[in-house]
């Protein structure tokens, strides 16, 4: 073979190489951005009798928006207080809240084994100090846990305060919307009245809450006396939509049991287990229509 045929042969192959190279990122998807979700470090919620019932998060309402946010082009970004792996409700981990199929919940449970993040997540302090600009939207899942540590916790309520000041997409899923009150001005505070009883106390400490007058929905008053009665067998020791309406919160239920949705503004709140797929029709077209 000439020199000159080699070059053609050489040049010919480089060509071939480029357009395969060009092509592989072309069909490549390119990530939407971040979304950050944040979970309890905690697993047992003080009940009003003393005890405590072991809890976490609820499988459905991470895995079923994790997955579709992932599916939709968005990088997974997982953190909680203490920087360590959360807790699943035992409870949770159960076909009823996969349309009663039991090959869907393996697949949720593969998918949550497959995510990395959410074995080792990120503190809130150091994502607090952190670039928050960077994500497109946060979401906490619900399951009791977020009552116990993320509605005290000032490290979500600057998080959050953030994604307020910026109209930042906030999503919040059965009792999560609970950790709203983490950005009042004392939450340590606000919590302890609350378990006290202490109603105006609670609603004086809530006086700035910038969600105040925001239409939202969370775990209902309904649902949680029949929790209380057949799943944790005590009573909780506050009311988490009585706590939100108590703040200033424009609180919207349905019946027992059915989905709902509601957005106000930068806010999207679910009522319940049964409200995942629903909020998230509703989240991912907000999403894409602020790009």
């Amino acid at each position: 073979m000439t020199s000159k045929n080699k070059l053609s042969t050489l040049a010919f192959a480089l060509t071939a190489l480029f357009s395969v190279t060009s092509a592989a990122h072309a069909q490549a998807p390119a990530s939407k951005g971040k979304v950050l979700i944040v979970l309890s470090s905690a697993s047992e919620l003080p009940l009003k009798d003393g005890k405590s019932f072991s809890t976490g998060y609820y499988l459905n309402e991470l895995i079923v928006p994790a997955e579709r946010f992932a599916a939709a082009g968005y990088e997974l970004v997982f953190a909680n207080p203490n920087g360590d792996t959360p807790s699943v409700d035992k409870l949770s981990v159960s076909p009823d809240y996969f349309g009663g199929s039991k090959d869907k919940l393996n697949e949720a449970l593969s998918f949550q084994a497959s995510l990395d993040g959410l074995k080792h997540p990120h503190t809130l302090r150091s994502v607090a100090a952190g670039n928050l600009n960077q994500y497109a939207a946060v979401f906490v899942p619900g399951g009791p846990a977020p009552m116990i540590d993320l509605m005290a916790d000032r490290d979500l309520g600057r998080i959050l305060t953030y994604f307020h000041a910026h109209a930042k997409t906030t999503v919040l899923l059965c009792h999560a919307p609970i950790a709203l009150l983490s950005t009042t001005p004392d939450p340590n505070a606000e919590q302890a009245a609350l378990r006290a009883g202490d109603l105006a106390g609670a609603r004086r400490l809530a006086a700035r809450w910038p969600y105040q007058g925001y239409r939202m929905t969370i775990f209902s008053n309904e649902e949680e006396g029949q929790a209380a009665t057949n799943v944790f067998h005590a009573e909780p020791q506050f009311l988490p939509a009585q706590a939100l309406e108590n703040a200033g919160g424009k609180v919207a239920t349905v019946a027992a049991w059915h989905s709902q949705v509601v957005q106000d503004r930068e806010l999207i709140t679910g009522q319940n287990p049964f409200s995942d797929a629903a909020m998230m029709d509703v989240v991912l077209p907000t999403l894409a229509a602020k790009k």
